[in-house]
């Protein structure tokens, strides 16, 4: 448990970062403090000192305590600027290769780099930007936490803009914000892997989504216009979704639905390379034939599909470039330079391997 008086210092900090008070702006009085948190004079305090010496607030004798703007500035103190870059995990899956697409370009600018996740947890996210905003970082590349859901974080967004520190999304981003990103096109991405199993005889085609990010429902909505298009009908329970809660019992949810499935599906649309690995994993355990009975189609050309036994047919995603060129975009807003882009969209490229068979059209 949380000694009271940094209950005190977290509650103010956070109400400072993300705006609920301003610079310049009195906090309320010890006295309030007091009944508010049913703690000491003492207590309050002493909270009210460590941020004082951390440049969050700054007292007047006689009058009351008040936000400091010294906690912005504590960084200034280098030379050299800092970005800070939060994404959802760093080394698992394409993560390594992005986060090391945007320490390269970095580096030739002479930039630091400020490293942060936030395994797709919000309360994790609002740790890292508010250790973002507290250390005073001159840029930040982010990759948002669960983007198809409503995120209670927006205000510490909306500080960086109100203090001019550019923000640039990578792989999904918030649409209750204006802010630039750099994307898959995960509509196209999905559409073209539906398409290819089409092309190849396959009219029973099921979708595995990963519903609370943005990119699990672009895929879908690709997986779904290549359906309509070939005029093939939408079956609802040929489609298993799962979330960051729900990840670790995906292997269960796996064997469920290939066995429920078996008869009916000839192949799967996966959201990305790891989730079709674990369904070949799976189909292996339940004796399915890859892809003799059940064809499988990957997405993002990772490191981990490049690696595996068998050779998973995926689609290209840009992983370094989208880093470099994430990063190359927060040095030249600093420059000053105008006319950057505000979204940018990378096409998908088929990559065939041997999990995708061509059957007879009956």
């Amino acid at each position: 448990m949380r000694p009271k008086y940094q209950v005190i210092i977290d509650d103010i900090k956070s109400n400072i970062l993300s705006g609920g008070y301003s610079v310049g702006e009195q906090i309320p009085t010890e006295s309030a403090l007091q009944d508010k948190y049913k703690v000491s004079r003492q207590t309050v305090r002493k909270a009210i000192l460590e941020l004082s010496n951390e440049g969050f607030l700054r007292s007047e004798k006689g009058s009351g305590t008040y936000v400091s703007s010294q906690y912005r500035s504590r960084s200034g103190t280098n030379s050299k600027r800092t970005i800070g870059v939060i994404t959802t995990y760093i080394s698992d899956y394409i993560f390594p290769s992005i986060i090391r697409g945007i320490e390269g370009r970095l580096n030739e600018d002479n930039y630091s780099l400020l490293l942060a996740s936030t395994n797709n947890d919000v309360a994790q996210e609002k740790k890292a930007l508010e250790m973002m905003l507290s250390f005073g970082v001159d840029g930040l590349i982010i990759e948002p936490t669960k983007s198809n859901l409503y995120n209670p974080n927006i205000a510490y967004y909306l500080s960086f803009k109100e203090q001019d520190v550019p923000i640039i999304m990578i792989n999904a981003y918030y649409e209750e914000l204006e802010v630039p990103f750099f994307c898959l096109d995960d509509v196209q991405s999905s559409y073209l892997a539906t398409k290819e199993l089409i092309s190849k005889g396959h009219t029973q085609i099921g979708i595995i989504s990963k519903m609370d990010d943005l990119q699990g429902k672009y895929r879908m909505k690709g997986y779904i216009k290549a359906l309509g298009e070939a005029k093939l009908r939408f079956h609802p329970d040929q489609v298993l979704s799962y979330d960051t809660e729900t990840k670790p019992d995906l292997s269960d949810s796996l064997r469920e639905f290939l066995s429920d499935n078996r008869d009916d599906l000839t192949a799967i649309v996966c959201y990305n390379d790891e989730v079709g690995l674990e369904v070949v994993n799976v189909c292996r355990q339940l004796g399915i034939s890859v892809p003799d009975e059940l064809s499988i189609i990957g997405q993002d050309n990772s490191y981990i599909a490049k690696n595996a036994n068998i050779k998973l047919t995926t689609l290209t995603h840009p992983q370094e470039q989208m880093g470099r060129d994430a990063a190359d975009w927060v040095i030249k807003k600093l420059q000053g330079k105008k006319d950057l882009p505000n979204d940018t969209y990378y096409q998908p490229v088929l990559i065939e391997g041997e999990t995708v068979k061509e059957i007879e059209v009956q």
